[in-house]
């Protein structure tokens, strides 16, 4: 029986975590692009190889692992910086993907949902059977910045600049999962749109 394979994006701070592993308890086949992006550049791979050849030995730490803020402070106000950095670790992102799509195939999973940040921005959108947005107000999320992750709101508002608006990924979106409430609210709504994603199966 033909699988179900979906994207499930947010900007920063909007609960997209939260909404996948909702999902995930729902008996949804979770594939997380942070994870694969950072087996992407794990030690011994070919992408950190070919991230410290275009960025140098000081994006590493001491036990030879990626230094993330080092490289993030290299390309964030650097757009060829950025560009360059995309085009190691998207391709192999990508690869890895693939590959977790495959397996999951392969042992008969129904619904398989690839967690992808920045989706939209990377013009993967239209690889899917469909896409869940999830969405909270800029000042929601940029006040939920500040109280989680301690970030000044200058920093917290320049995270949430660098990514496209919400209203350009709403609509492009086939479900829409607003996080403005409580958790038990934002249960509710992912256990609708659970019933919606079901009969798409039938």
């Amino acid at each position: 029986m033909r699988a179900l394979h979906l994207a499930l994006t947010g900007n920063i701070a909007s609960g997209k975590s939260t909404v996948a592993s909702l999902l995930a308890a729902h008996g949804a086949t979770i594939i997380d692009a942070d994870r694969l992006a950072r087996e992407a550049v794990a030690p011994g791979s070919a992408g950190l190889d070919a991230v410290v050849g275009r960025f140098g030995s000081q994006v590493l730490q001491t036990d030879g692992t990626l230094d993330r803020a080092a490289l993030r402070q290299r390309v964030f106000n650097d757009a060829a910086a950025r560009e360059a950095l995309n085009a190691i670790v998207h391709p192999a992102v990508r690869r890895l993907r693939d590959t977790a799509v495959q397996a999951a195939q392969a042992r008969g999973d129904r619904i398989i949902i690839s967690d992808i940040p920045l989706l939209f921005e990377v013009g993967l959108e239209h690889a899917f059977d469909g896409v869940i947005v999830v969405d909270a107000p800029p000042p929601e999320r940029l006040a939920r910045m500040v109280r989680d992750r301690g970030l000044s709101e200058a920093d917290a508002q320049a995270m949430i600049d660098a990514q496209w608006p919400s209203e350009r990924k709403r609509a492009g979106a086939t479900w829409i999962v607003d996080n403005t409430g409580s958790r038990d609210a934002l249960a509710a709504q992912v256990e609708t749109l659970w019933r919606s994603i079901t009969q798409r199966l039938s």
